[in-house]
């Protein structure tokens, strides 16, 4: 990971244009490709990003430099840096992953014995299906073979079709898996999340925890 301390100025030209004028800001550049522009307040969430696959190219001039930062689309991110403050590289090594809620695991779980609630003739490939960067939760086949990654959330935000969205990006380079469909299920889904993963090619599917969780009793119970 690449931590940048710098003053500088931002703009975003894809399907929409953004501006960020000059200001010292926090660039953070991750292993996997991700570049983050983030400020002092306001949000967790950086100001503007670009997730990959994307491709950085780096120009310096006198103190400064011009990042220039292309997605998979063509959509560009452009860092103007007028002055460096501090620019430090740590290796983090791998990361063992988010350890899911007793709720979140649970769904996952149900949802695992309860396929059919994604379509009818689906079947499940395996849990926990292990990529680079991670474990997708569900990998499924649907009705007429085709693949489907499914990310399991208790609420389903932005964060998690970025999430699944690097999944996809990876599982589609394998010709044996390919082409691979996403889809996000969760108890609650944001407008947000719906909207980006409309975008992405991501179906999004509402779950009823206290449903699956009786439908679960009632098959335990007749054995």
């Amino acid at each position: 990971m690449r931590l940048v301390i710098a003053r500088c100025s931002v703009d975003y030209a894809g399907r929409l244009a953004a501006h960020l004028p000059p200001a010292l800001r926090l660039l953070i550049v991750k292993a996997d490709g991700s570049v983050l522009v983030h400020s002092d307040g306001g949000s967790y969430k950086p100001l503007n990003w670009m997730s990959p696959p994307c491709r950085l190219t780096e120009t310096r001039a006198g103190g400064g430099a011009e990042w220039v930062v292309t997605g998979r689309s063509g959509e560009t991110l452009t860092v103007h840096i007028e002055e460096f403050v501090s620019d430090m590289s740590f290796p983090l090594g791998e990361d063992p992953g988010l350890v899911k809620d007793g709720v979140e695991a649970h769904l996952q779980e149900l949802l695992a014995a309860q396929i059919h609630l994604l379509g009818e003739g689906w079947r499940l490939v395996r849990r926990e299906y292990p990529t680079p960067i991670g474990p997708v939760d569900l990998m499924c086949r649907d009705s007429v073979g085709a693949s489907v990654a499914v990310e399991v959330k208790r609420r389903g935000e932005i964060d998690g079709v970025e999430q699944l969205s690097r999944y996809l990006d990876l599982l589609n380079r394998d010709p044996l898996l390919a082409p691979v469909q996403g889809v996000l299920a969760a108890q609650e889904i944001r407008p947000q999340a719906r909207t980006l993963a409309r975008d992405r090619g991501i179906r999004c599917v509402s779950l009823d925890y206290d449903a699956m969780r009786g439908a679960d009793d009632r098959a335990g119970r007749l054995f």
